[in-house]
């Protein structure tokens, strides 16, 4: 994101530090995919040259059946400056998947095992990530798979990021709003990869160690990667920290082929 959305987001989310009612996130996320589809009204609320007073009025007429929550942060998102017409509906997506964790705290945690499910699966992966396959068969797909087994409010976040993916790789998707939901939380993810499992003893004095780095609590997730022969790689959202026995091997070939 552009500074312009990233401050206008943080703004925004400031109304979410509060009491948030259930059902905000959710519409927020509608809201996100009725821009999405309806580009003039997108680019409308955000349109730097409009007035407050404007953008205020036209989230009350096409957004009136919001609730007053939803429409709150709606408008306070509008009369803010963003970057892009693009970056302000993903701020939109940013701010429903945030209301929600503040309302779902087992959020993040069950899209990252969303994001497992579908990776663990190709022809699921395959069929959730094609371009052919219509929107709602690829929702309807991904509710009989849930069903029963992550809240409503995960299954209506990965529905949602399923159905307008706009680019994005579905598990990656999941991922990026798996981090949001635990930001939204107070937390850090850090996917952790090694060459072989960790205990729950190494796991743990791992993870104080990443939360004294970060400055904040981390949760970790972990996997394994046979190829990293030795050593360790830490990815915490777009940083990687990889201290992998691969890694040096590569360097140092580089270096002799240099």
């Amino acid at each position: 994101m552009g500074s312009a959305s990233r401050e206008a987001l943080a703004r925004t989310a400031k109304l979410l530090e509060g009491p948030i009612a259930a059902n905000v996130g959710l519409q927020l996320l509608e809201v996100a995919q009725h821009a999405s589809e309806q580009p003039q009204l997108a680019a409308a609320l955000s349109d730097p040259a409009a007035s407050e007073s404007a953008k205020a009025a036209l989230v009350a007429k096409a957004f009136g059946g919001i609730t007053q929550g939803a429409r709150t942060v709606l408008t306070e998102a509008a009369v803010n400056r963003w970057s892009s017409q693009q970056e302000f509906v993903s701020g939109i997506e940013e701010l429903g998947i945030r209301a929600t964790a503040a309302t779902s705290v087992a959020l993040d945690d069950e899209l990252l095992q969303v994001a497992a499910l579908v990776d663990s699966n190709h022809e699921l992966e395959l069929t959730l990530g094609s371009k052919l396959v219509n929107p709602a068969h690829k929702a309807e797909v991904l509710q009989k798979l849930l069903s029963g087994k992550v809240s409503d409010a995960t299954a209506a976040v990965a529905t949602h990021l399923v159905s307008y993916p706009r680019g994005r790789r579905f598990s990656t998707s999941l991922r990026d709003a798996a981090r949001v939901a635990a930001d939204q939380l107070g937390n850090t993810l850090a996917q952790v990869t090694t060459a072989a499992p960790l205990d729950g003893t190494r796991t743990e004095r791992l993870r104080q160690a990443l939360s004294k780095i970060a400055g904040r609590s981390v949760k970790i997730t972990t996997s394994t990667d046979p190829s990293l022969v030795g050593g360790i790689r830490v990815q915490i959202a777009d940083e990687v920290i990889d201290g992998s026995v691969r890694t040096r091997l590569e360097d140092l070939r580089l270096q002799l082929a240099g």
